[in-house]
C-alpha cells in the first residue's frame, strides 16, 4: 500500500503544474470612454454679463432754498406728472422777505419820485441862471441813483418772490418715484436731493464689463432677457460705454438699449449674452464636463490612439478658455482632430488605456466611463 500512495503524491504536483499552465488569465476589459473631437472655427465667442434695467432719464429733484419739510406728497413706487407737487417747505421767513422786499422797493420808488421831480424843477429854471451848474449835477445824480436804486429792490422783491415759490417742489419731469430721502419735519438744506424720478419710457440694460472684454465689446452682437421671463430674448443695440474704469471695481460700465422699444421694469435683472468675434484665436466647442485642472491651470484628457485600432491612451493637456456656452466650454490648444475625453474625466491617469465607446471593435465588456 505504501508504493501507490507514494506514487500518487509524486503525480499530484505534476499534474498541478499542467493545469496552471493550459489554464490564462482573461484580459481585463478596456475602459471605454466617451470623447469629442477638437474643431476649430471663426464663429463668435458668447460672453455673458448680468446686469439691471434702469432708466435712462433719471432725476434727483431737489429744493432750490433750505428749510423745514412740513409735506410730503409722494412715495416710492408712485407716478406723477411734470409739474405735481413733491412736497413743501414752511414758507414763513421767505413771507416775511417777500414782505420786506416790498416795502424796501415802496420807500426806492419814492425817493426816485422825488428825486426825479427836483431834477425837472432845476432844470426849468437853468434858463434864467437861478440855478448853479454844480447844483443841475448833484439834481441829475441824486435822480440816477434813486432810479437805480429802486431797481435794484425791483429784482430784490422778485428774487423774494422766486425763493417763496422754491419752498413748493414740484416734478421736473413725469415718471414714476425710484426714492424718497426726506421726512416730514426734517430740516434740509439747499439742493439736497430729495426725491429721484425715472422715466418709464427709455429703459436700459447696464452691465459692467471686465477690461479684456473691452476691445471687442463694441464689435458685438448683443441680447437679453429678464430673470423673470427667460424665453422671451429680445435685441439690445450699445448707446454708451464707458471710456474710465469704475475706481472700485476697475470695470467699464455698458448701456444698451431694446433695438425696437418696449417695457421693461426697472430694476429687474437681465442676462446679456454678447457674440463677439473669436479674433486671431479661434476656439473649439466641448461639453463643460471635459474640462478639468493641471496644476490649477485648465486642462483636458486627450486620446491618443494606437493606429486604425478604437483603442489609446489618455494624456493631460492644457487648454485656454475663452468662453461658456450653457453647458459647453470654448478652449483653444489641442491640434484639430484630437479626441477629449467628456465624461468620468475625474477616474483618468497618465498613460491610461482606453477603448473609443461606440467604436467598432470594441469588446463589449469594456463600458463608458460615467
Amino acid at each position: 500500500m505504501k508504493t501507490p500512495l507514494r506514487a500518487l503524491f509524486a503525480v499530484l504536483p505534476s499534474a498541478a503544474m499542467l493545469v496552471s499552465c493550459g489554464s490564462k488569465p482573461a484580459p481585463e476589459a478596456l475602459r471605454a470612454v466617451r470623447t469629442a473631437e477638437i474643431r476649430y472655427d471663426e464663429s463668435a465667442v458668447t460672453d455673458r454679463y448680468v446686469g439691471t434695467v434702469q432708466s435712462r432719464h433719471e432725476v434727483n429733484e431737489a429744493f432750490r432754498v433750505g428749510g423745514k419739510v412740513v409735506k410730503r406728497k409722494v412715495d416710492v413706487g408712485q407716478k406723477v406728472h411734470e409739474g405735481d407737487v413733491l412736497a413743501v417747505l414752511d414758507d414763513i421767513d421767505y413771507q416775511l422777505a417777500e414782505e420786506a422786499a416790498r416795502q424796501q422797493l415802496t420807500a426806492a420808488v419814492s425817493q426816485a419820485r422825488f428825486a426825479e421831480s427836483d431834477r425837472q424843477r432845476l432844470n426849468s429854471l437853468k434858463t434864467d441862471g437861478s440855478v448853479s451848474v454844480s447844483d443841475d449835477e448833484k439834481a441829475q445824480t441824486g435822480a440816477q441813483t434813486t432810479s437805480a436804486t429802486a431797481e435794484a429792490e425791483r429784482k430784490k422783491l422778485e428774487l423774494a418772490r422766486n425763493r417763496l415759490k422754491y419752498t413748493v417742489l414740484r416734478a421736473s419731469q413725469s415718471g414714476v418715484v425710484t426714492a424718497v430721502r426726506f421726512e416730514v419735519g426734517e430740516v434740509v438744506a439747499e439742493g439736497q436731493p430729495m426725491v429721484s424720478i425715472a422715466n418709464e419710457g427709455e429703459p436700459e440694460i447696464v452691465a459692467d464689463l471686465p477690461e479684456d472684454r473691452l476691445a471687442t465689446f463694441g464689435a458685438a452682437r448683443y441680447k437679453a432677457w429678464l430673470a423673470s421671463a427667460p424665453e422671451q430674448s429680445f435685441e439690445v443695440q450699445l448707446r454708451e460705454l464707458s471710456p474710465q474704469a469704475a475706481a472700485q471695481t476697475r470695470t467699464y460700465r455698458a448701456r444698451l438699449k431694446p433695438a425696437v422699444p418696449r417695457p421693461l421694469p426697472l430694476g429687474a435683472t437681465a442676462t446679456l449674452l454678447v457674440e463677439r468675434p473669436a479674433g486671431e484665436a479661434p476656439a473649439a466647442v466641448i461639453p463643460a464636463s471635459a474640462l478639468t485642472q493641471n496644476k490649477g491651470q485648465p486642462a483636458v484628457w486627450v486620446v491618443r490612439r494606437e493606429g486604425s485600432r478604437p483603442v489609446g491612451t489618455v494624456d493631460l493637456v492644457r487648454v485656454s478658455v475663452h468662453g461658456y456656452r450653457n453647458d459647453d466650454v470654448l478652449v483653444s490648444g489641442p491640434p484639430a482632430g484630437e479626441l477629449v475625453v467628456t465624461a468620468g474625466v475625474q477616474k483618468m491617469a497618465p498613460g491610461l488605456k482606453v477603448a473609443l465607446a461606440g467604436a467598432p471593435g470594441v469588446p463589449q465588456t469594456g463600458q463608458a466611463v460615467q
